[in-house]
């Protein structure tokens, strides 16, 4: 990799130069980081100096470094941290949602090429040293065909790559359909990655609910009376081609939308789909939730992807639900909706009146 000579100055060790820069960064968020995050620290500054300086050392270091452990345990946060103090020239953070949709679009450049996906990876690594993933996990069999080829070409390319997940590795792949056909990446991150739980018990989206407030959740909400009111510049029932595809909203104004729940997540829409609302709208509404774990796998997935993008993405949200979110949500639904419950609990909950 190449240093970034312009932000380093009077040359410090690398790695002692990435724990100032994530102390000094916590210390202006008022922050101070626990024993599980001071070892993930730790092991990414001590990893990022290896593979600066790889050729003085006989062994090999690993491809990566793999953060995992329960929702809201700092991973994202130290991992962003580390991203921001780290001296590489060309580097990138990137939610997995969106990293996954931008390989399936690029894929097209290589069509009728042999080995698509080792190309894209060392196209990839022409743009990029250090890689950050965020929310690594597997929900398709799409996800688990491509993923497996593609990390095997990052790696090989030399890209330097960090992933933070709610599960360790033999967790990525829940569902058994295909679980068979990731067994080999599974593998490939426990030998070539420095897996790390970081689990300090507390879950910090709670603490930090009242500084970081993202939007509202509303309830007891009924149909209808969760969409806004007449007023200027108000549009209703407008329909918008999202990906060759009609999606109906249910009011527009400038730089928000309301959508219903059956619209976005009982249809069989994607995650691009939710990405494309979230970089044409600063605010979304949806409404009305109901109780999720009447609801298929397809819908639960389709809703969990939605809050992880939202929330990635800044995009305010307001949630009109029939119920408080505790009922909403069963976090024994699904696999990732602990996930989810957690990032709900940093929205503003207003109790409608009867």
């Amino acid at each position: 990799m190449d240093i970034d000579s312009r932000s380093t100055g009077r040359p410090l060790p690398v790695a002692e130069l990435v724990r100032q820069r994530v102390e000094r960064a916590l210390a202006e968020r008022g922050c101070q980081a626990d024993a599980a995050q001071r070892r993930a620290i730790e092991a990414l500054a001590g990893w990022l100096a290896r593979i600066l300086h790889s050729r003085r050392w006989r062994r090999p270091p690993p491809a990566g470094v793999y953060l995992w452990g329960g929702v809201g345990r700092g991973k994202s946060f130290v991992m962003d941290r580390f991203f921001e103090a780290a001296p590489v020239a060309r580097k990138r953070r990137v939610h997995f949602h969106a990293f996954l949709l931008e390989v399936q679009a690029r894929m097209g450049d290589f069509a009728g090429q042999p080995d698509p996906l080792r190309r894209l990876a060392r196209a990839l690594a022409g743009e990029v040293q250090l890689l950050c993933f965020d929310e690594f996990h597997v929900h398709d069999i799409g996800d688990a065909r491509l993923l497996g080829r593609l990390l095997e070409g990052l790696i090989e390319a030399g890209v330097g790559l960090v992933c933070t997940s709610n599960y360790p590795p033999p967790g990525l792949c829940p569902n058994p359909l295909y679980r068979e056909r990731f067994e080999p990446t599974i593998a490939l991150i426990e030998a070539r990655f420095e897996v790390l739980e970081v689990d300090a018990g507390e879950d910090y989206r709670l603490r930090r609910q009242a500084s970081r407030e993202w939007g509202c959740y509303r309830f007891p909400a009924a149909a209808g009376d969760w969409l806004p009111a007449e007023r200027p510049g108000l549009l209703r029932d407008q329909v918008r081609q999202v990906h060759h595809r009609a999606l109906h909203l249910a009011a527009v104004e400038e730089g928000r939308a309301w959508l219903a729940f059956d619209q976005l997540f009982r249809q069989p829409r994607a995650s691009q789909d939710m990405l494309w609302l979230c970089r044409h709208f600063a605010e979304l509404d949806v409404g009305v939730l109901p109780r999720l774990e009447r609801e298929g796998t397809d819908v639960l997935q389709r809703f969990v992807n939605f809050v992880d993008i939202a929330y990635d993405a800044g995009t305010r949200l307001n949630l009109h639900a029939e119920a408080p979110p505790g009922e909403v949500v069963n976090a024994e639904a699904h696999p990732d909706l602990q996930r989810t419950l957690s990032r709900l609990a940093e929205l503003r909950v207003l109790v409608l009146p009867a």
